[in-house]
């Protein structure tokens, strides 16, 4: 499942952004497909009274750039925060005004909105869609699933929606999104559910609804309504080469919503179960030098030291199911353990060594921390079988590639362009920790591991910038 938020890197000349910020200079229209238009109309009557436009005030604004051309540097910061780029020093003018969407939660006041909607603000201010606008708190947000809640005051009754299911939602159902886009509140577009499941780069804890319905800058934090007028998704993303709807928008499932926001409302924070594992997916040269089938699951790259997974969960287990729930890949993992409550027990389905076993460990609470292997280094340089050439771990070559200090095994100092390492894509400055299951602490631990190995392409174990991938190598 970091996420960017709802500004996301630029593949081309198209460009992830966000639907929080006021640009009518990029207002589309999107026709509406056939529904029943007395079940619509309904069901947007019922449920509109509980979307709210969010205004955050942000302090001074910068007087906007007279020529940023299209460099990417120059567009960072201004898709990330549609403001002028890192490190650009502008003249002052004014406070700046953002301007998102968002929901009712419950009648005590409670709103959902988007983490990059409220990021840095000074002042919050939601306004109803009858116009009544209240000051807000800013409860607590959760920028590594882009949710943020808020609370307000008031001496009236607040109409609050319910969260529907995202589970149950089928692909193809209609879909009602209702929100602000470039600040004309209470919008209504509709569409379907295009896809399920999507991962946008967007952090391991997100996971989102794909629609058609038109969601543009504005719409951030903005509900997306299944046709029982429950919300299953609080849209946070689009893709687009315009700036404008394109018929890709991007909700965070309801179900990460419910969870996120009932921590946010106890304490102003999440609390993150925590494996302590580093994963990857199981690619079908990984399966093939692993000696297995499975081409699903999460396979085990580490192991933190002093986790809930250290000394019950190995480097090389393919994790399959976590408390009876699928682990097709490795981005459904960390969505399943984090919102796990801490200190629940919980089983996982693990392969190891070709055999399922059942593994039970307690969830312990998210942190921060890089898993470490406790080796040490000697030797000297040596070439190996795999084209590459490598030499022993230094304290400034450590220090140069990122590695603890801890971290045992040789470092890639050069490597053939058609060599099979190469073809599996090491590179230079990555350590060789294990091979085939041997550990690879010096060059000639590499050489006996590579004599030794018998299975082609081998297992190879790296550290790269201080993170452990597998990676499969065809032995020469």
């Amino acid at each position: 499942m970091s996420i960017r938020k709802s500004s996301l890197l630029l593949p081309g000349t198209a460009s992830w952004v966000g639907a929080g910020a006021l640009s009518a200079a990029m207002l589309t229209t999107t026709a509406l497909p056939a529904m029943a238009d007395e079940a619509l109309a309904d069901l947007v009557e019922n449920v509109s009274p509980s979307v709210v436009t969010i205004i955050a005030e942000q302090g001074a604004a910068p007087v906007p750039a007279q020529n940023f051309n299209n460099d990417q540097h120059s567009f960072e910061e201004f898709f990330k925060r549609f403001g002028a780029p890192e490190g650009f020093n502008a003249p002052q003018r004014g406070p700046a005004q953002g301007l998102g969407s968002g929901f009712v939660l419950d009648e005590a006041g409670y709103i959902v909105t988007n983490h990059h909607v409220v990021d840095n603000a000074e002042t919050v201010t939601v306004r109803m869609s009858d116009d009544r606008t209240y000051e807000a708190e800013v409860i607590g947000t959760d920028p590594l699933t882009d949710i943020a809640v808020l609370k307000i005051e008031s001496d009236e009754a607040l109409q609050a929606v319910s969260l529907g299911d995202s589970d149950v939602i089928r692909v193809g159902e209609d879909v009602v999104a209702i929100g602000n886009p470039f600040g004309l509140h209470s919008t209504v577009t509709t569409g379907i559910v295009s896809a399920k499941g999507r991962n946008i780069s967007a952090g391991p804890y997100a996971e989102f609804i794909q629609t058609d319905a038109a969601i543009n800058k504005g719409n951030s934090g903005g509900p997306l309504f299944n046709m029982e007028g429950e919300v299953v998704g609080v849209n946070s993303a689009i893709y687009s080469p315009t700036g404008g709807s394109v018929g890709l928008g991007f909700a965070v499932t309801s179900n990460i919503v419910e969870h996120i926001a009932a921590d946010l409302r106890d304490d102003g924070q999440v609390s993150r179960g925590w494996l302590g594992v580093s994963i990857q997916n199981v690619s079908p040269e990984i399966a093939a030098a692993m000696g297995i089938d499975a081409s699903h699951g999460a396979l085990v790259a580490d192991v933190v030291d002093g986790s809930p997974a250290d000394g019950v969960l190995k480097q090389g287990d393919v994790i399959l199911t976590f408390n009876d729930e699928a682990v097709d890949s490795s981005s459904d993992l960390p969505i399943l353990v984090g919102t796990t409550k801490v200190g629940t027990d919980s089983v996982l389905t693990v392969l190891r060594d070709g055999t399922e076993q059942q593994i039970e460990l307690t969830i312990g609470q998210h942190q921060s921390a890089s898993a470490e292997i406790d080796k040490s280094v000697d030797e000297t340089i040596s070439g190996t079988a795999l084209g590459v050439t490598v030499a022993p771990l230094t304290d400034s070559n450590r220090t140069e590639m990122g590695v603890g200090e801890n971290v045992a095994g040789v470092v890639v100092t050069d490597l053939k362009p058609d060599s099979p390492a190469a073809k599996a894509g090491l590179q230079r400055g990555d350590v060789i920790v294990k091979l085939g299951g041997q550990e690879t602490a010096t060059p000639d631990a590499l050489k006996a591991a590579l004599d030794s190995e018998k299975t082609d392409p081998a297992l190879v174990l790296i550290n790269r910038g201080g993170n452990q991938i597998f990676v499969a190598v065809e032995i020469a």
